[in-house]
């Protein structure tokens, strides 16, 4: 039986579901839920809900729920326990990185990242594919699920902003992945995405990092502060790894009560996921990809009694250890 096979089997036995997307989701998370959706609804699975926690900060992410008219709900207002089944999508394992408790197993679980077994009762982990998208574009495939404007607009965009624009690592799955929802989709709303505006305090937080930018070799820290946009790490780790002569980048940040990672390389020499892990799994969640990574540290572990009310002396207290530990990762003296 294929995987899709398999998934549908799950799916003829429920009658509700509880899509949930990891914190803060990404266009690539949010298409395969949208993807998941169409699979379940064409399976007759009478209701279906998506989910996420965090926040939606990223104005792309916005725009791409505006446009697309996506029905979400946070995790806060959603009781997963009253649902036949739940899926995670684009993530693994629950009480790393979603909201979800760690005592709760998912009985669908589809995702490209690397990352421990959550015993669900259908699991496709794929690491070896470049986008979760990828994945669900060959379910849809198989099944002959209706590909509507709206699917395959979400689809593309998700292929582009996880790898092929900035040509992550694509397997040459993407592209055929592309390809085939390219005939079906509104070029005109991906424009309209990618003219999306930037919020000020996103633009702000990327200034931050750029001004604190702390560099050895090819190698770059910086910090975007205490800000309420977790999107803006990674939209700063994009910008920064364009600078000349640096190849790895790590930004961190205060978002709420916990820092937020997010690296990027394109040295084919340095693993950005392993990287984390080594620098920093024994603080928190970390792990990814050969090329881009983040991760999640409680604020607990670096705060002490000085700092606590001192936004600035705390910045200054964890980026010195971050700092010193991600170049130790990637064995870099001073």
């Amino acid at each position: 039986m294929s995987r899709a096979a398999e998934l549908v089997s799950v799916l003829e036995t429920t009658d509700s579901l509880a899509i949930v997307c990891h914190d803060n989701p990404d266009p690539d998370c949010l298409a395969s839920a949208l993807a998941l959706e169409a699979i379940a609804r064409d399976h007759d699975v009478e209701e279906v809900t998506i989910a996420y926690g965090g926040e939606i900060s990223h104005q792309q992410n916005r725009a791409f729920v505006n446009l697309l008219e996506i029905s979400l709900q946070t995790l806060s207002r959603t009781a997963i326990e009253e649902y036949d089944s739940v899926s995670f999508v684009d993530h693994t394992r629950p009480g790393a990185n979603t909201e979800v408790p760690a005592d709760v197993t998912p009985d669908i679980v589809v995702d490209h990242h690397p990352g421990e077994s959550a015993d669900a009762a259908f699991e496709d982990v794929r690491d070896e594919y470049g986008a979760t998208a990828t994945i669900f574009i060959e379910y849809l495939q198989e099944l002959e699920v209706d590909m509507t404007t709206r699917l395959a607009s979400a689809l593309l965009f998700a292929l582009h902003r996880e790898r092929l624009d900035f040509v992550r690592e694509p397997t040459r799955r993407e592209y055929e992945a592309a390809l085939a929802v390219y005939p079906d989709a509104d070029l005109e709303i991906l424009e309209q995405l990618y003219g999306s505006a930037f919020s000020p305090g996103t633009l702000d937080a990327i200034g931050r990092a750029i001004a604190s930018r702390e560099r050895r070799g090819s190698s770059l820290v910086a910090s975007v502060g205490k800000t309420g946009e977790s999107d803006a790490l990674p939209q700063a780790a994009d910008y920064l790894i364009n600078l000349e002569g640096v190849d790895t980048v790590l930004v961190y940040g205060v978002v709420s009560d916990a820092i937020r990672l997010s690296g990027r390389s394109i040295d084919p020499r340095v693993h950005m996921g392993e990287t984390l892990a080594e620098g920093f799994d024994e603080l928190g969640a970390v792990g990814g990809h050969h090329d881009m990574a983040g991760g999640r540290i409680e604020l607990g572990l670096f705060a002490d009694d000085d700092d606590d009310d001192d936004d600035g002396a705390l910045l200054e207290f964890v980026g010195r250890r971050l700092t010193r530990r991600f170049f130790d990762a990637l064995n870099l003296d001073d």
